[in-house]
């Protein structure tokens, strides 16, 4: 893979940020452990916890080989992962979560 190649599309079922916000507390009350939502602008989520594809599972590294960007196709907003560097074959996909706001919450174990 090329760096700037689209490998992936982040999808879910778009719902607004109070939705998203009520659904956290939901997930966590019924026993959900973990939640996949990601912002898409300032006013809706993707919500991918249960309506997703594989780009949920792509781990966090302070070092990652993915940037996620945002693209506009036929008006409508999408998040993509892009690669930022060559990758191999076999080579784990990765992302920075840039869960600043969490920062004292989220150990980072990714080794980077």
């Amino acid at each position: 893979m090329n760096p700037k190649d689209i490998v992936i599309e982040y999808v879910g079922e778009k719902i607004t940020v109070p939705v998203a916000d009520r659904r956290e507390v939901t997930y966590e009350k019924i026993g959900v452990c973990d939640c996949y939502l990601f912002a898409l602008d300032s006013e809706y989520i993707v919500d991918a916890t249960f309506y997703g594809n594989k780009a949920r599972y792509i781990n966090h590294s302070c070092d990652p080989n993915l940037i996620s960007e945002k693209i506009v196709v036929d008006g409508k907003t999408h998040i993509v992962f892009t690669a930022s560097r060559h990758i191999e074959k076999d080579e784990e996909l990765t992302f920075n979560y840039s869960f600043d706001y969490e920062e004292n919450k989220i150990e980072c174990f990714c080794g980077a």
